[in-house]
């Protein structure tokens, strides 16, 4: 495995950072999100960690709303049992809806601090190494959740706060504010980012390498499309046939000669579509450790054998070559109506 540095933090991490929302299921409220029927229980996913540990992985993702809470508690279980929590990285996150309550989800003060202690105890830790918001909350003012986020870090219930993906003006402004108020700034960007989606190259990279900010991209297999199972007339996985929000946001023509693509260079190079997909992650300019999920080990071991596999100038220049631009997809972006209603 190979290791950098989280940003500013000091912070070391592995260059793919584990992320932990394959692992739950169970009962699950009809109102939740991620709801699939793909997930892995508890017991499969021992499996899993043990991979990534042995691999040398030490940076590991999740979010209170993966299966409402069963993400964090089997995280944390596999974790407290396989790794000294001094040398591991744990990530949460807090927003999504936690309950039908109105106020069990989003980031005022009052969500913040209860689902920080909510994940701590599902967790089973005393402070969690980066608290991320997981998108921007248009109801609720960027002073509030950054003043709540520096308390939690001043109580040493958190290290270290990031933020995932929105526009790239809203980053900034968290930023100013932030520095206008002597608290603590988000440090990592968890942005959606991958060969089928690379609008965030546009505004939101170049801001994060510019002010220091570890880049995470989430999805960098594009849910799986990337992996070759996706096909223009259906899927050959269950999570294919299941996730509808991944086709929602890919499945154009130009989005499959990419996947096309991918594969003919995977087949010359005698590895899987997912890794070089991975690999074109891993070498672009920012990007820190990408957050990489599986649901079966072979395919696990597979995107970590990614991290070893360079690409040549001509094979990324092929790889980028039939990429077209795409509308904002993996959050809902401002517009000048919700601005105008004060709700952005």
């Amino acid at each position: 495995m190979k290791f950098t540095t989280l940003g500013k933090t000091g912070m070391t991490v592995s260059r793919l950072c584990m992320g932990c929302m394959s692992y739950g299921g169970g009962e699950i409220p009809a109102w939740a999100p991620g709801t699939s029927g793909w997930h892995v229980n508890k017991e499969d996913a021992r499996e899993h960690f043990a991979i990534a540990i042995e691999a040398g992985i030490n940076f590991f993702d999740t979010a209170d709303v993966y299966s409402i809470g069963l993400s964090e508690e089997i995280t944390g279980a596999h974790l407290k049992e396989m790794a000294h929590r001094d040398d591991i990285v744990v990530a949460t996150k807090v927003n999504g809806p936690m309950g039908l309550g109105p106020n069990r989800r989003g980031l005022s003060r009052k969500h913040i601090m209860e689902a920080c202690e909510n994940s701590l105890r599902r967790l089973g830790m005393d402070y969690v190494d980066l608290y991320q918001i997981h998108r921007w909350d248009p109801n609720t003012a960027i002073e509030e959740t950054l003043d709540a986020l520096d308390s939690l870090v001043r109580e040493g219930k958190v290290r270290a706060i990031g933020a995932s993906s929105m526009a790239a003006w809203q980053l900034s402004k968290a930023l100013y504010v932030a520095k206008e108020n002597g608290w603590r700034r988000f440090v990592t960007m968890q942005n959606h980012y991958n060969l089928v989606y690379r609008e965030e190259e546009r505004e939101m990279i170049p801001l994060c390498m510019d002010q220091g900010l570890a880049v995470l991209p989430w999805s960098p297999l594009a849910r799986g499309f990337l992996t070759g199972t996706r096909k223009r007339d259906g899927g050959s996985t269950q999570r294919s046939q299941v996730d509808g929000f991944a086709k929602t946001m890919y499945y154009s023509e130009d989005d499959f000669v990419i996947a096309d693509t991918v594969a003919g260079i995977a087949k010359q190079r005698g590895v899987s579509p997912a890794q070089i997909a991975c690999a074109w992650v891993l070498q672009a300019p920012g990007v820190t450790a990408p957050i990489i999920g599986a649901t079966k080990p072979q395919h696990l071991k597979e995107l970590i054998a990614a991290v070893e596999l360079t690409l040549t100038p001509e094979e990324v220049a092929a790889l980028e070559k039939p990429y077209r631009a795409h509308p904002v997809l993996g959050y809902a972006p401002p517009t000048p109506k919700t601005l105008a209603a004060g709700k952005a």
